[in-house]
């Protein structure tokens, strides 16, 4: 085996590929050569395509020339998640569902404006298909999933490396580098299936409770008409209802500009503590059969590349499932009010939905899966439950006052006990304002007079007959009376 990295050859001297020898010397020295590339996609939740086949084995060959900015494959992600989006079929949006979802948008902001204080947004809606989805939303995917995307990464790339042998390591040579992005692109390929697949689900840009667009209101024609199969109702009822609840989420991230960056903000605290379990890889690595593919797809499958979860995650991975809850309960029971009185079938809708939410569909569980972290409020009941306490404790406006700032939410505890949360708040606020009077006489001058001026007004003559009134041997002498 000759020692050059960038051409090693064979006993023939015939040109041989290094990623193809690494897999060689990888895998026991078997060779790839009883594997059906074929089998091997299927193994990795691909679809038999050779053109995609063909754009994956290059972008590898670019992995073994060229550093990346980062250990995870990007491109690779993006492209995936296309090519999934594009699977089952997603025609261009019409001209006649675009001006559907505009007026259904339209309308859906004026059933909003006597059920919230909030005001309206102004923001322009679109009609999207299930690719205009991805290239809108994969932006904050990347935000969201970067800091796992990295952690699973370099666990990876760790494991082959410890894996390989000695006199491999010397060979691979000037190609580390794809070595040590190989992790990533395995990543990438499974996030963007996750994203290509979630695609065919959604129904808004706001449908999994965090917006994933930015400043943007959007429908999904062709998930909104699959959404509806089954239900028995009137197509227009299905495309209005999910308008106002698209219509409301988007009222609320635009009128309380903290609220995106506090929610992904949350997550990304949550992915970057993340920690891979290296022995369940390393495990995997020595384990596998590189001629049973069924095996591989199946060892994937069982989450071996699954986050693990430490208490500190825990803890903070339910105080973001309260934030999601108390999301998806603010628009949950706004849309109720928006349509209780003008579609007939909106108790059906919205329990439909709500069933939905507490489930997810199968590309909410592969991202699941994939990530460590559901994006799903399992307290949205509870939380509806408060905004309507809420409401009627302290009016439509006095209930949308609470976003005005993140220290003013409702905890987890106030999801338990609805009716208890104003009792709380004040007790909370009580405390509050002994603490700024206190504050406010410290700056004033307050603690700078004599322990005894603060005892009482006295006078120095009136102290002094206090003094006489004591005894010579200092015992309180009894009142004069």
């Amino acid at each position: 085996m000759t020692s050059n990295p960038n051409n090693p050859s064979n006993d023939d001297d015939a040109p041989k590929d290094p990623l193809a020898e690494m897999l060689q010397n990888l895998m026991g020295g078997q060779g790839m050569g009883n594997i059906d590339p074929a089998e091997l996609a299927k193994a990795a939740g691909l679809p038999n395509d050779p053109q995609l086949l063909q754009q994956m084995f290059a972008q590898v060959q670019a992995m073994m020339s060229s550093t990346s900015e980062g250990p995870v494959n990007w491109k690779l992600a993006h492209d995936n998640a296309r090519r999934v989006a594009a699977a089952g079929g997603d025609p261009s949006v019409n001209t006649q569902q675009s001006r559907g979802v505009d007026e259904a948008l339209r309308l859906a902001e004026l059933w909003l404006d006597p059920v919230t204080d909030l005001p309206a947004t102004g923001l322009i809606g679109h009609a999207w298909s299930r690719a205009e989805w991805v290239e809108a939303t994969l932006g904050t995917w990347k935000r969201l999933t970067e800091p796992v995307a990295n952690s699973i990464a370099n666990a990876l790339s760790n494991a082959l490396t410890q894996q390989m042998p000695e006199e491999m390591k010397s060979m691979m040579g000037g190609a580390s580098s794809m070595l040590q992005n190989m992790g990533g692109a395995i990543f990438g390929m499974q996030l963007g299936q996750a994203i290509g697949a979630l695609s065919a689900e959604v129904v808004s840009s706001t449908d999994i409770g965090v917006p994933l667009a930015d400043l943007e209101m959007a429908l999904l024609p062709a998930n909104v008409a699959k959404f509806g199969e089954g239900l028995s109702l009137p197509e227009n009822d299905v495309r209005l209802f999910l308008a106002v609840r698209e219509a409301a989420h988007a009222r609320l991230f635009v009128q309380v500009p903290w609220l995106r960056g506090h929610l992904l903000g949350a997550i990304e605290a949550y992915a970057r503590g993340i920690h891979i379990d290296m022995s369940r890889i390393e495990d995997l690595a020595r384990d596998l059969d590189p001629s049973n593919p069924e095996g591989i797809q199946e060892a994937l499958s069982q989450g071996v590349f699954t986050p693990g979860r430490t208490p500190v995650q825990t803890a903070a991975l339910e105080k973001l499932e309260t934030a999601l809850a108390l999301v998806e309960g603010w628009v949950d029971e706004l849309t109720a009010e928006a349509t209780a009185n003008v579609l007939p079938s909106a108790t059906a809708l919205r329990e439909t939905v709500r069933r939905r939410r507490a489930t997810g569909g199968p590309a909410e569980h592969a991202f699941s899966s994939l990530v460590g972290l559901e994006l799903r409020p399992r307290r949205l009941r509870e939380a509806a439950t408060l905004w309507a306490t809420l409401k009627e404790e302290r009016g439509i406006a006095g209930r949308d006052a609470i976003w005005h700032h993140p220290d003013l939410l409702p905890t987890g505890e106030d999801l338990d006990d609805p009716q208890g949360f104003s009792s709380r708040r004040k007790l909370a606020e009580a405390s509050d304002s002994e603490v700024d009077d206190a504050l406010q006489k410290l700056l004033s001058g307050g603690y700078d007079a004599p322990a005894d001026a603060d005892e009482g007004d006295s006078s120095p003559g009136e102290a002094a007959k206090d003094d006489d009134a004591e005894g010579r041997d200092g015992d309180p002498q009894p009142p004069v009376r």
